[in-house]
């Protein structure tokens, strides 16, 4: 993020092209923005605003509520090039992933699939098996890690011994994660 938020000008402005770029059909009012990719508003109205004026945005006003906003410009011409750059890089460095998670307990596994190794058909992006792990504190470092990648994980957490007991069981679940294209970011349970 940090070779990128200099590229592109700022982690704001880089976080913000990525919510549309992953969310291209939805509208988006700057609150919404906002709390999405957790900048403050000030900033986000100066971002839009240009982005708004190189034509990657325009207004739209949502179908379901009316209420006006932002959408993603299908017509931009450098949208493909766009998107192949800043959805197709690698969202986080694993590292960055490890160490987060880690603080939350006693991590045993670290999976990611989907949007970190651009498999958009997995059934998660990240699966974490671990123990004494509070509920709130993983919503929460899943909430910051959604706002810098500009979409929404789909994310599976397991005590180890409730994964053990599904691997062992081969349950649908952990058997569509680990049969699929994935890469193990922490492994001390020794998944093969």
């Amino acid at each position: 993020m940090e070779t990128l938020s200099k590229l592109f000008g700022s982690e704001a402005k880089v976080k913000i092209m990525r919510l549309f770029l992953f969310n291209p059909e939805t509208v988006f009012n700057t609150t919404d923005i906002a709390d999405r990719v957790k900048v403050d508003i000030g900033h986000v109205r100066k971002e839009v605003s240009g982005l708004e004026k190189i034509d990657l945005i325009r207004q739209r006003a949502s179908g379901r509520t009316g209420k006006k906003g932002f959408m993603l410009n299908s017509q931009f011409d450098y949208l493909v090039p766009l998107q192949n750059f800043l959805i197709n890089t690698e969202p986080l460095n694993t590292k960055e992933i490890t160490k987060r998670i880690c603080k939350l307990g006693a991590i045993k596994l670290i999976l990611v699939a989907g949007v970190f190794i651009q498999e958009p058909e997995s059934r998660v992006d990240m699966l974490i098996v671990g123990d004494h792990i509070k509920k709130a504190p993983l919503e929460n470092t899943i909430k910051i890690l959604e706002s810098e990648i500009g979409k929404e994980l789909k994310y599976a957490y397991f005590t180890t011994e409730d994964f053990n007991y599904r691997n062992s069981m081969c349950d649908k679940l952990t058997r569509d994660i680990l049969d699929y294209p994935h890469r193990k970011v922490l492994n001390k349970l020794g998944i093969v």
